[in-house]
């Protein structure tokens, strides 16, 4: 019994991570490859979030509450004989998909600072989210300490369901970055980076920090620079003169031979000869 239901766990992992456990547990280098299963979420929560919210969830999103409620792999890699943690895919359950602006409370202070002060002052593109009651955001993903993915509305009016949403992702500048129009797409990015460290921030104009970026090593294909232009993702190209960059050496000027130099000289002598005359 013992082992079926090992064999089940492990084709419900391969299924909701798209074959990526397997992938992971046969790479070299990765260790505690972890995923949690959980119960699917009820009918009723989802309905109860939509009330409370005022917002339709996308039919891909509630396929995915009613298949599993949330999602957690984690796995480590070993550095000098030890298990370092390094990748973290996660998605919140129904409960912890909460608003990411809270609603004002009545006893707060009057003019105590908030997110929608940052509207006033936006310089942001009129697509982006927005903080007041324009939009309605609500955290997938904490990413780590890094920033917040969130599943947006907009163009919202206050009392009127919200039906159309899309993902982006907030870093910790408070700046809007576009990831996917819907959550399907989302979810095979995040499949696909496989929780490497900051991997939102290769939709962000400064890309991963320095710290982040040796990660690569484990999914080096996510991380090609947009600057540069399309080539094929299957290899790995690499140009000698910007990888090996050396000092042109100057060549040895060559000495004259004797021989050169007894002609120069019997030369010169019959010009000496010559001039005399």
């Amino acid at each position: 019994m013992d082992e079926v239901k090992d064999d089940a766990f492990k084709g419900v992992a391969e299924r909701l991570t798209l074959g990526i456990t397997r992938i992971l547990e046969n790479m070299a280098g990765v260790a505690d490859v972890c995923f949690t299963d959980t119960e699917p979420a009820e009918k009723r929560s989802l309905l109860s979030w939509e009330q409370k919210n005022t917002c339709i969830l996308p039919e891909d999103l509630r396929d995915f509450y009613l298949t599993t409620d949330g999602l957690s792999l984690t796995w480590n890699v070993k550095l000098d004989n030890e298990s370092v943690p390094l990748g973290c895919v996660r998605l919140n359950c129904v409960s912890r998909l909460c608003p990411l602006v809270s609603p004002v409370s009545l006893f707060s202070l009057p003019n105590a600072p908030s997110l929608c002060d940052l509207d006033q002052d936006d310089k942001e593109p009129e697509s982006s989210p927005h903080f007041d009651s324009r939009s309605r955001i609500f955290e997938l993903d904490s990413s780590g300490g890094n920033g917040k993915v969130c599943l947006v509305y907009k163009n919202c009016t206050p009392g009127v369901v919200a039906q159309n949403s899309e993902v982006w992702f907030l870093d910790r500048s408070l700046k809007w970055h576009f990831l996917t129009s819907s959550f399907t797409s989302y979810y095979r990015l995040m499949i696909t980076h496989m929780g490497l460290p900051e991997w939102h921030s290769s939709f962000t104009p400064y890309g991963p920090s320095p710290q982040a970026q040796w990660a690569s090593l484990y999914q080096p294909l996510t991380f090609a620079d947009p600057q540069e232009p399309p080539s094929d993702p299957h290899l790995n190209r690499l140009d000698p003169s910007r990888a090996f960059r050396t000092k042109t050496k100057t060549p040895p000027k060559k000495k004259p031979s004797a021989q050169s130099g007894a002609t120069g000289t019997g030369r010169a002598a019959a010009g000496r000869g010559g001039a005399k005359r």
